[in-house]
């Protein structure tokens, strides 16, 4: 019996084809094969209920299903016995109202699919199908197999068919990230391209660019055949494959643009050298493509440290609360991850739910507003893997560095990408930084060129629009012309013991009393600067680190460093000549970031930033508006373990000041604090707003309404 034959009411005109939209707090349960035998149903429905959740991302089949499949060969748990653990936990999340989205996992089978479906199976380059590393006796399949494209599609649409659904979403379904070289997907590539697959082990094999191109093309046709193939029975259910922080950068636009009405980011959890505000920068890396689309980030309960993994405990509490909390505030909608249903230890549900009611909160309050800001890092695509396996989607170590800098300076910031780079796009952006960015298309060129001339300003990294010097020549900077800058060589390094020298009188090298020289990068690259440019710092001539008795300056050239440009349309430009975000990252030298801040600000130019927090303590800023408000959000990120998780304790912020500009012909209206509750005390000043928060624990959103008023003046009152 189908759900619609148990339950007409339930029927897809009821279930709105923009359910996403309120699906705003995920519950996802990733079952094991043992859990059917001892679930407890009412368990969950209470982590459920606790959390304020209202959506369930919930293990449904594909490797191995949850729930009485009628399909050959695909696997169900040997502790399924009668019970259908997968449609009771659909029922309880429907009674609590809740949206639903079925989890599969197509990236391996069991032996007897692999035996019976060796066309399934991914190849290595021996030939060979491949074996699961993690757990023998199980088969990885190829994504360009039937595997895919026929098996998971059945799956898929059988689960749909039998039960109450918003979605499906597929986990590990690029499989191996490998070349696979099965006999169907040779072929195929060779249909396509008329080559053979490339050598994964070389990476300068010629058939890469064919294959980069193809693969991308394939992955992007299957998304749509996936989401066709639910569709076609429920007109309201999407199929939504996982996707990392590249959201659909590495598929076909013109095939996925409409396919993603959401985005899930699978980033568990921080690990390495990744600070505490990598959760907000997904939500803004997320919306600097696709502004208007929801984004999830996928938090786990236990600890997620590269290859370290304790699926079965629990992360620091401090740190669960605070990932979560700050993707939220950038707009990454709160979404944990627990794997087993079983719990052998509970110490993470309080501070989940903690998190989540947060969350309940500020969407309560500030949720219809849309993030903005003054700055903006531009987000490039990366051209420079060979392969589409090594590609990245950011700046690395470059990009890394630059953000630190602006959360340290406690500058609010937003992200834009390249491929969405438009003057409706920069409206309203002040300032645009490039951390780096080498090959920038002349369509970024042009749009850079046009946002400065109309009055925008530019902070640029060394190799922002660097192009070609492959030949040993130095190449092109595609930007030179706007930074007043011209090459003369092209990036040296790495270097050891390199400094610039102030030029006296420049404002950007004030806050460095006592300092002749600073310390300058790693790479650099050799520039001059164009008559109407100014030069504001000057490498010192290389010399050496050692041995110590040669450790002194010598005579020679003092190329500029840090070069600024005044336009005609009122906009500044700042050029820095060496790898300024990754010498920060590594080394976190206050100089470097004092310099990535003050260029910023000295772009920004006389008229203040609307939006400014006093105080100390590390924070990360985001600011959201709308019609006459607006609400600035204050993240707490101040903790020994800041730069490293995972986090021991949470150390409350005091003394805290927002400080935002009044609008031009606009007296203050309400101002509340949404955590604290209640109204905030406020005091205007020479056309400012001052609002002081006295404790700020996981974070604080101060929340401001305007009233238009018909005179031009200012209205300034006292005490609010």
């Amino acid at each position: 019996m189908t759900i619609d034959e148990a339950q007409p009411e339930l029927t897809s005109a009821v279930r709105s084809p923009q359910w996403y939209l309120s699906a705003t707090r995920w519950t996802q349960l990733t079952l094991t094969e043992d859990d059917p035998s001892a679930l407890d149903v009412d368990f969950w429905v209470d982590v459920m209920t606790r959390t304020r959740s209202n959506a369930l991302c919930l293990s449904a089949g594909g490797y191995m299903a949850f729930y009485p499949t009628q399909i050959p060969y695909h696997y169900r748990s040997t502790h399924l016995g009668d019970r259908d653990v997968f449609g009771e936990l659909v029922e309880a999340a429907r009674g609590l109202d809740m949206h639903v989205m079925a989890r599969v996992d197509p990236h391996a089978v069991h032996a007897e699919a692999a035996q019976a479906h060796p066309e399934w199976l991914d190849h290595g380059l021996d030939g060979a199908p491949v074996e699961h590393e993690s757990m023998p006796g199980l088969w990885w399949t190829d994504p360009m197999s039937p595997s895919h494209w026929e098996f998971t599609t059945q799956i898929a649409q059988e689960i749909v068919r039998e039960y109450d659904v918003d979605a499906v979403f597929a986990n590990r379904w690029e499989g191996r990230r490998r070349v696979s070289y099965n006999p169907l997907t040779r072929a195929a590539f060779l249909s396509a391209t008329g080559q053979e697959l490339p050598v994964e082990t070389d990476p300068s094999d010629p058939a890469w660019p064919a294959f980069t191109a193809w693969r991308r093309r394939q992955l992007s046709e299957l998304v749509v055949h996936w989401d066709d193939a639910v569709r076609e029975i429920r007109p309201h259910v999407r199929f939504i494959p996982n996707r990392g922080g590249a959201l659909t950068r590495d598929l076909d636009s013109d095939l996925v643009e409409d396919r993603y009405p959401m985005f899930f980011v699978d980033k568990q959890g921080r690990s390495g050298l990744e600070a505490s505000w990598t959760p907000g920068r997904v939500g803004k890396r997320a919306r600097g493509l696709y502004p208007d689309r929801p984004v999830a980030l996928i938090t786990s309960v236990g600890p997620e440290d590269g290859e370290l993994r304790w699926k079965d405990s629990v992360a620091d509490p401090h740190e669960t609360r605070g990932l979560v909390v700050d993707g939220f505030a950038h707009g990454a909608l709160p979404w944990f991850t627990k794997f087993k249903g079983e719990c052998f230890d509970t110490r993470w549900v309080q501070p989940m739910a903690d998190a989540f009611r947060l969350h309940a909160r500020v969407e309560q309050a500030t949720g219809h507003l849309r993030h903005t800001a003054e700055v903006a890092l531009l987000d490039c695509v990366d051209r420079a893997s060979a392969t589409p396996f090594g590609q990245g989607h950011g700046g690395g170590a470059h990009e890394d560095g630059v953000y630190q800098a602006l959360i340290e300076a406690r500058i609010p910031f937003e992200y834009i990408a390249e491929e969405a780079l438009t003057a409706q796009r920069l409206r309203g952006v002040r300032v645009l930084v490039i951390p780096t960015g080498a090959d920038l298309v002349p369509a970024t060129v042009a749009a850079i060129e046009q946002y400065v001339a109309d009055g925008g300003g530019l902070v640029a990294g060394y190799d922002a629009g660097l192009t070609g010097g492959s030949d040993g020549s130095p190449g092109r900077l595609a930007l030179g012309d706007l930074l007043g800058v011209r090459l003369t060589g092209g990036v040296r390094g790495p270097l050891k013991n390199k400094y610039m020298s102030l030029e006296a009188g420049h404002p950007l090298t004030a806050g460095y009393d006592g300092a002749q020289r600073i310390l300058a990068g790693a790479h650099v690259l050799d520039i001059e600067a164009l008559p109407d440019a100014d030069v504001a710092f000057r490498f010192v001539p290389d010399y050496p680190d050692l041995p110590m008795e040669e450790v002194y300056p010598r005579p020679g050239p003092t190329p500029p460093a840090v070069v600024t440009r005044q336009h005609a349309g009122g906009g500044r430009t700042v050029h820095i000549a060496f790898d300024i975000g990754e010498v920060y990252w590594r080394a976190l030298q206050s100089d470097h970031g004092r310099l990535i801040a003050d260029s910023v600000t000295w772009v920004l130019g006389q008229q203040p930033s609307r939006v400014s927090v006093n105080g100390q303590g590390l924070v990360d800023l985001a600011v959201r508006e709308g019609e006459d408000e607006i609400a600035v959000t204050v993240v707490n990120l101040t903790d020994p373990m800041a730069m490293r998780g995972q986090r021991h304790d949470a150390l409350p912020l005091h003394d805290q000041e927002v400080v935002l500009t009044i609008p031009d012909g606009a007296e203050l209206g309400t101002a509340d604090l949404v955590i604290a509750g209640g109204p905030a005390r406020t005091e205007e000043r020479d056309g400012r707003l001052h609002i002081p928060l006295e404790t700020v624990d996981d974070l604080e959103v101060v929340h401001v309404t305007w009233t238009p008023t018909r005179t031009d003046a200012v209205q300034h009152g006292g005490q609010a």
